[in-house]
Order: C-alpha cells, then sequence, then structure tokens
C-alpha cells in the first residue's frame, strides 16, 4: 500500500512533522558533535603556539653583561613572558570551552528529552540508531520481525511504542529501525498522543482510525457501559443517573453529547424514552475497552 493512505489518515502536515522531526534531531547532533570536536581541538592548539611565541622571545631577548645581578636578569626576562602568556591564553581559551559546552548541552537534551517524552525518544532512535541498524540486520530477519510487528498492530491497534516494545521483547533502537520502515512503506500509521507516539496498521477504515484515536473515556464511557448492560430495552436518564450518582444537569449534557455522535439512541418515542446504545455506540465502547486493556498492559 503507498504513503497516501498515511497522509489521509495523518494528514500531509502530520506526516511532513515527522521527516523533518528526524532530520532535525540529525542536525542538531551533527552540529553539536561537530562543535565539541572542534573545541577539543581548539583547546590544545594554544598551548603549542604559546610555547612557540615563548622560545621565540627567549631567542631574541638582548644579552646582559655578567655584571648585571641576575635578580634582574631574572626579572626583566619573566614578567614580559608571563603577562604575555596570560593575554594570549585567557581570550583563546572561552570559545572552545563555549563550543564544548554547546555541544555537550544540545546532545543532552536530545538525551533528556528521550527519557521524558516517548515520541521524542522514537524521533532520536529513528534519527540516529536506524541508519546503523540498516546495515547490520539481515533481509530474514527483518521480515520476520516485521511480520510479529503487523500482527501484533493487527490485534492491538493503538497500542504505543514502549507497550509495544515491551510486548514484543525487542530493543528500542530495533523496534523504531522496523517501526519507521513499516510506516515509511505505507504499511501502518503512527501518530502523537501526549507524550506517547501510537501506532495501527494503515488497512483500518478511517472511521476505526477515528475511534481509535479518539476513545471514549469519563463519564461518556461509564454511561456507554451502563446502556450496555441493559440490552435493547434500555434504561430511564433517572436510572442512569442514580447508577452512576451524578446530577441531572451533567447527564443531560453528555447525553446529548453521545447522541449528537450517534452513539446512543432514543428506544421510543416518549417524552421521556428510554436510552440504549446505537450500533456505532457498541463499536466505540468496544474500542474504548480495548484502548484501555491496552494501557493496563502497558
Amino acid at each position: 500500500m503507498s504513503n497516501q493512505f498515511t497522509t489521509v489518515v495523518i494528514g500531509e502536515s502530520g506526516l511532513r512533522r515527522v521527516m523533518e522531526g528526524v532530520w532535525t534531531v540529525r542536525l542538531v547532533a551533527a552540529l553539536a558533535a561537530a562543535a565539541m570536536l572542534v573545541g577539543g581541538w581548539m583547546m590544545n592548539a594554544p598551548v603549542d603556539e604559546i610555547t612557540d611565541t615563548v622560545d621565540d622571545d627567549l631567542e631574541m631577548a638582548p644579552a646582559f653583561s655578567e655584571g648585571d645581578s641576575s635578580e634582574g636578569a631574572e626579572d626583566s626576562d619573566q614578567e614580559p613572558v608571563s603577562e604575555r602568556r596570560e593575554e594570549e591564553s585567557n581570550p583563546d581559551s572561552t570559545l572552545p570551552q563555549r563550543l564544548l559546552a554547546g555541544g555537550a548541552g544540545a546532545l543532552g537534551s536530545l538525551v533528556l528529552g528521550s527519557f521524558m517524552l516517548e515520541f521524542v525518544k522514537v524521533t532520536v532512535l529513528v534519527a540516529l540508531v536506524s541508519p546503523m541498524l540498516a546495515r547490520m540486520k539481515s533481509n530474514r530477519e527483518d521480515m520476520l520481525t516485521r511480520g510479529r510487528l503487523l500482527g501484533y498492530l493487527e490485534a492491538n491497534a493503538g497500542i504505543h511504542f514502549s507497550a509495544l516494545r515491551d510486548a514484543l521483547g525487542l530493543a528500542n533502537g530495533v523496534t523504531a529501525y522496523h517501526l519507521h520502515t513499516l510506516e515509511s512503506t505505507g504499511q501502518i500509521i503512527s501518530w502523537r498522543d501526549g507524550k506517547l507516539r501510537r501506532y495501527a496498521i494503515s488497512s483500518l477504515s478511517s472511521e476505526e482510525i477515528g475511534r481509535i484515536r479518539n476513545p471514549i473515556a469519563g463519564t461518556r464511557l461509564a454511561i456507554l457501559e451502563v446502556l450496555s448492560e441493559s440490552g435493547n430495552i434500555g434504561l430511564s436518564g433517572t436510572d442512569i443517573r442514580l447508577k452512576l450518582e451524578i446530577s441531572r444537569q451533567l447527564l443531560s449534557h453528555h447525553l446529548n453529547e453521545l447522541r449528537n455522535g450517534e452513539l446512543v439512541e432514543a428506544a421510543s418515542e416518549a417524552r421521556r424514552p428510554l436510552w440504549r446504545l446505537s450500533d456505532g455506540g457498541m463499536d466505540a465502547l468496544v474500542t474504548s475497552r480495548e484502548v484501555a486493556r491496552i494501557e493496563a498492559v502497558a
């Protein structure tokens, strides 16, 4: 399947942001490494230059007569040399220290972000680790691992990176490499969910993707759970309110939202009808339960 479906589901801008993030990480890492290398080289270079300068000054220093005191000779030779050494070393040592600090800070930011945010970790792994693994893995191992990933994603749509990695017992780099390859070929899709990055197979319909990306939660999920227990008979608003112990105003708000989303329907034409799940509401409930199960496992 081509990347067209992936672009439709997560949006062209979303796909572009993913790739821009990968190239941004690579650029930051390259600049940080270059800054640290240049800074380390410059830390050593001024020492040689200063030594050469001091030797040249000593050779060109005027000769003193034997009658001059040794203390006067030492003072006249040592003071200009030490002053020149301080003047030459202090300005030159500032730039390399800044380069080293800047490079280390940039790399440290990437590492810290990888520990704190899963979507940053995935981006860093794809940008830096995947190119190395691409040369190390054989084609047969690649096919087996990707087959396992596709099978697990088909059964657990919406699972996030860490849960998928732990479930299959894979390393961070291996998981990121194969997921990136599968997504670039249009076999899976991914999206950012807060601090996480979630995955699903691309053969799902747009409606299924929408339910996975926006699962019912909180009070609305509780309403769907209560209505699912009543079957086609349904429940009155009073019964739902008493079961959930919520106010009439809050129940009315959530019932209106669920009805507008075609997740619940009236079981009769009465002024105060009984409420029951629609077919769409049952599908949303099943999806939300699956997402909750995946989150519990993770």
